[in-house]
């Protein structure tokens, strides 16, 4: 294969493991061949590439196993049925493999099994469990995990026994979760998302397009188009949740403030601070000591505010619920968290909660509540790139 037609297998390659790359990317990699920014350097064409169709690090894994398999000979990962993969889960205790079979089972060779697996996995139509053939959980077949095999193929699962020959579901790069609480920057990239652009002010930006389109249709005479320019009129409002449940969250929550604070997308960014739920005032400090009243909050923030809340949602029932239920004893609330939270929702177009505790602590009690009034998400990479689509 010509090094023309590699290429193009490359770039096909890496859409069909779900990397988006565009043609205009995959022009722009052709053109700084052209000028020799590769340097005729394998490392060097692979970081290039990279850099010009990747643009999320969540697909490094694939765009490395692609780059491996066509440009250094390794096998991609052969692919397991998503329904097979979850008939694995939730393995029974494994079966002993009774000795006089152990020979016969042996005799397939390599060839043989990896033949008698690609048979199976176009045969099986439904979850086996305990059994000698099909691919499994604790049982003796050579395809599955959980069981015993002297020497077959695991799919899925943990290793234990050190009997697999191949592994089939094993990953043979380390994958970039986009689901891990990450620094500032990227933090950064995924509130970048929120941005909303308008065309705004005097017409005093070439609209190059408009202008050519016109030129051709008064025959070649041109005629100038203008246009207003595109700026940025996005506005967030935070909401943060300080103290008690939220302490060992303080760094993730910092993070998140630095990097809201240091974005130059934004038009406007005001903060406050409650604890625990929002009542009859906020805080400019997270000490609580100046306190705003939440009411000309509202009224000094326009609907076109995008805000976000972040905490855990995590509070005695009485404290979202009742009146006079702030779990301050000196605070004498008499509204209910959960009406303030539904003026915020309602004042608001766009409202999003964000969470730093797992999704699966939201299904009870408090938690529940809140997500019926705001969508919630969790505090990660990948949940805040969520909500600014919500939010858009």
């Amino acid at each position: 294969m010509d090094g023309g037609n590699l290429l193009v297998e490359f770039f096909f390659g890496l859409r069909a493991r779900g990397v988006p790359a565009s043609l205009h990317e995959f022009t722009t990699l052709l053109g700084a061949m052209r000028r020799g920014l590769h340097f005729s350097d394998m490392e060097t064409f692979y970081r290039l590439a990279r850099s010009l169709l990747v643009k999320d690090v969540a697909q490094y894994d694939a765009y490395d196993q692609v780059f491996a398999h066509l440009f250094r000979g390794v096998d991609l990962p052969p692919g397991i049925p998503e329904e097979i993969a979850a008939w694995l889960e939730n393995p029974l205790p494994r079966r002993e493999l009774p000795a006089e079979l152990i020979a016969r089972l042996r005799r397939l060779g390599l060839d043989g099994l990896l033949e008698e697996f690609e048979k199976r996995l176009r045969e099986q139509r439904e979850r086996h469990d305990g059994g000698d053939r099909w691919i499994g959980t604790g049982g003796t077949s050579p395809f599955g995990h959980g069981g015993y095999h002297p020497e077959g193929i695991r799919v899925g699962g943990a290793g234990g026994g050190r009997s697999a020959i191949k592994v089939a579901a094993e990953r043979r790069f380390r994958n970039y979760r986009a689901d891990r609480t990450l620094d500032v920057r990227q933090i950064q990239v995924a509130l970048r998302k929120l941005r909303v652009l308008h065309r705004h002010g005097a017409r005093d930006e070439l609209d190059l397009d408009a202008t050519i389109d016109r030129t051709c249709r008064e025959g070649g005479e041109i005629d100038l188009v203008w246009r207003a320019p595109r700026r940025n009129r996005l506005r967030v409002l935070l909401l943060l949740d300080s103290g008690g449940s939220m302490d060992p969250f303080a760094d993730l929550v910092d993070r998140l403030f630095s990097a809201a604070c240091s974005m130059r997308h934004f038009k406007a960014l005001d903060h406050y601070y409650f604890h625990n739920c929002v009542y009859e005032n906020l805080y400019a400090d997270m000490w609580r000591s100046r306190a705003i009243p939440t009411a000309k909050v509202l009224a000094e923030h326009d609907a076109d505010w995008r805000v976000i809340l972040v905490g855990d949602a995590s509070m005695a029932p009485s404290e979202l619920l009742a009146k006079w239920g702030a779990i301050d004893y000196r605070h004498a609330n008499d509204t209910p968290g959960i009406v303030w939270l539904d003026r915020v929702a309602r004042h608001f177009r766009k409202a999003v909660w964000l969470n730093p505790t797992d999704e699966s602590e939201w299904r009870y009690g408090t938690g529940a509540a809140i997500r019926r009034i705001f969508p919630m998400f969790r505090l990660t990479v990948e949940g805040i790139e969520q909500a600014a689509g919500a939010m858009r």
